[in-house]
């Protein structure tokens, strides 16, 4: 018997939806079919703002984190200090930080972690920039706010290593996350007391 399969647009639609993270064929297919049946879902509204933030949002060129205009408003706020420089995994985890109220420095999102298994090096990140942002500068303290798990000691090791010669403090929050934690997972309340209790990353010997 042939087997019965929605109407070719549909299944387009279907298989795109599954390209997205978190979202299995049995999502993709309920998000697809609400945007088919659903009175009020009103789809071309939902893909004219896809293609408007694909269009309008980028990458901020010094920090990283999303903007839609020449730096991002982290980066373009005259009135944050200059001295300190916080070193996140990704640009998404910028914004719980800023959330503590705690921070008021500059932020730098290296766009991931070293991992060998997955065969992202340090060539990979934005760990250049980092350095020619910190030689560049005037800050005196790089706060590496990286996950507690095997490839963030990793990456929070080698950036010690390539800092030490340079005159900045190097430290590193770590007390109150969960062990193997990242930052998305972290709340509030944590995430200000690992970055006020933060701890002086040691240089290598």
């Amino acid at each position: 018997m042939k087997r019965v399969e929605y109407p070719g647009p549909i299944r387009a639609l279907i298989a795109e939806l599954k390209r997205m993270p978190g979202i299995g064929p049995r999502s993709a297919e309920r998000i697809a079919l609400w945007m088919v049946q659903a009175r009020d879902a009103r789809p071309r509204d939902i893909g004219t703002s896809i293609v408007a933030v694909c269009e309008a949002i980028h990458a901020c060129p010094q920090c990283g984190f999303f903007t839609p205009d020449p730096l991002c408003e982290f980066c373009a706020a005259p009135d944050r200090d200059n001295t300190l420089l916080c070193v996140v995994e990704q640009p998404t985890d910028i914004l719980p930080l800023e959330r503590t109220g705690v921070f008021r420095g500059r932020y730098h999102s290296l766009g991931g972690r070293i991992s060998p298994l997955e065969h992202v090096g340090p060539e990979d990140l934005r760990i250049a920039s980092l350095i020619a942002r910190v030689k560049g500068g005037h800050f005196t303290e790089v706060i590496l706010a990286l996950g507690t798990d095997v490839e963030g000691d990793a990456t929070a090791n080698y950036l010690a290593e390539l800092l030490q010669d340079l005159p900045v403090a190097v430290s590193r929050i770590a007390q109150g996350l969960p062990a193997g934690g990242g930052l998305e997972h972290a709340d509030e309340l944590t995430l200000n007391r690992a970055l006020t209790g933060r701890t002086r990353q040691g240089k290598p010997g």
